[in-house]
C-alpha cells in the first residue's frame, strides 16, 4: 500500500501545544496519514530509551516511522577519516531508526567537491560498497538505505547515479525527491510522462520489485542556476513541482511508494493533501 505523511512535525503540531515526537503518532494518524520521517539530520542525538519511547507511540498509533540521517554525510570526501565518519552516522541511524520500529534510512550520499564528477562518484560508489559491509557486519541487512537524489548541481544524487549506487546491493532503495530532480535540472517535471521517464528508467535499471515500495521525498522547491535554493509549501504558484501528475505516473506504473511531505512548516497538511489528490485518481 502507498504511505503518505511528514517528515518531521509541522507548525500546526507545536501551534496546538505538542511538544514531544510521541505526541505526532496521534497526530498524524488523525489527520489520516500513515506515516512520518523522524530527522537526524544534526546528529544522531537520542537515547535507546527515546528511541523505544517514541517506537511504541508510533506503533500504538499505527503509523510507520522512518528516519533520515545526518545531512552532513559525504561518501564523496577526499579525507578517508572524515569519510570514515560517514559511515557511522548512517550506521547509528539505522540502529536508532530499529529501536523506534523502523526500517527506512534516508541519507544524502555525497558533495562534488573540488574532484571531477566521475572522481566524485566513482569514490561514492566505492565507500558504498563498503558501507554494504557494515550493515551486514551489524546485522542491518533487513533494512532499507535509502540514497537520495539531490537538488544541488554540486551535489552527488542525480536519478541514474542513485540507479547506479542502488545496483551494489539490494539493501539499497532509492529515494526519488521530486522536488530536488526539478530544482536541479530547472523545473523539468511537469507531465505525467516527466515523472514516468524518471521512474520507468529506475525500473528498468533496478527491477519492479525494487522499485514498487521505493521511497519518495516531495516538496516545492525555490532553484537558483545552481539548482536547489529552499523548500516551500504547496501555496507558491511560482516554482513546481506538482503532485498530480507523478500520482497518475505512480497509479499508472502499479508503484507503492512510502511518500514524505517535506514543504516548509506545512508538511501534515501538505501530506494529507497528495493523499487526497492520490484517492482521486
Amino acid at each position: 500500500m502507498i504511505k503518505f505523511g511528514p517528515s518531521g512535525n509541522c507548525d500546526s503540531f507545536y501551534a496546538e501545544g505538542y511538544l514531544h515526537t510521541e505526541q505526532a503518532a496521534a497526530f498524524v494518524k488523525r489527520r489520516g496519514l500513515d506515516c512520518f520521517e523522524y530527522s537526524f539530520g544534526r546528529g544522531v542525538r537520542i537515547t535507546e530509551d527515546k528511541a523505544i519511547s517514541i517506537g511504541e507511540a508510533f506503533q500504538k498509533a499505527g503509523v510507520e516511522i522512518s528516519v533520515h540521517a545526518p545531512y552532513f554525510i559525504n561518501f564523496a570526501n577526499p579525507d578517508d577519516e572524515m569519510a570514515a565518519k560517514s559511515y557511522g552516522y548512517v550506521l547509528d541511524s539505522a540502529k536508532a531508526c530499529k529501536l523506534m520500529g523502523g526500517k527506512r534510512i534516508v541519507f544524502h550520499p555525497a558533495a562534488q567537491g573540488k574532484a571531477n564528477r566521475f572522481e566524485a562518484v566513482e569514490k561514492t560508489i566505492e565507500r558504498l560498497h563498503v558501507l554494504r559491509d557494515y550493515i551486514y557486519l551489524n546485522d542491518l541487512q533487513d533494512m532499507m538505505f535509502c540514497p537520495e537524489t539531490m537538488g544541488k548541481l554540486a551535489q552527488i544524487g542525480t536519478v541514474e547515479e542513485i540507479a547506479e549506487f542502488c545496483k551494489i546491493d539490494p539493501v539499497y532503495t532509492p529515494c526519488v525527491d521530486f522536488g530536488h530532480i526539478n530544482a536541479r535540472e530547472q523545473g523539468s517535471l511537469k507531465t505525467v510522462n516527466d515523472y514516468k521517464s524518471r521512474l520507468e528508467y529506475m525500473i528498468a535499471e533496478l527491477g519492479y520489485e525494487r522499485m514498487k515500495h521505493f521511497h519518495v521525498h516531495f516538496s516545492k522547491i525555490m532553484y537558483s542556476a545552481k539548482g536547489e535554493v529552499k523548500h516551500l509549501t504547496f501555496a507558491d504558484e511560482l516554482y513546481g513541482p506538482e503532485f498530480e501528475p507523478l500520482a497518475i505516473a505512480l497509479k499508472d506504473l502499479k508503484l507503492e511508494p512510502y511518500v514524505v511531505s517535506e514543504s516548509d512548516g506545512t508538511q501534515a497538511e501538505d501530506a494529507a493533501q497528495m493523499k487526497s489528490i492520490y484517492g482521486k485518481i
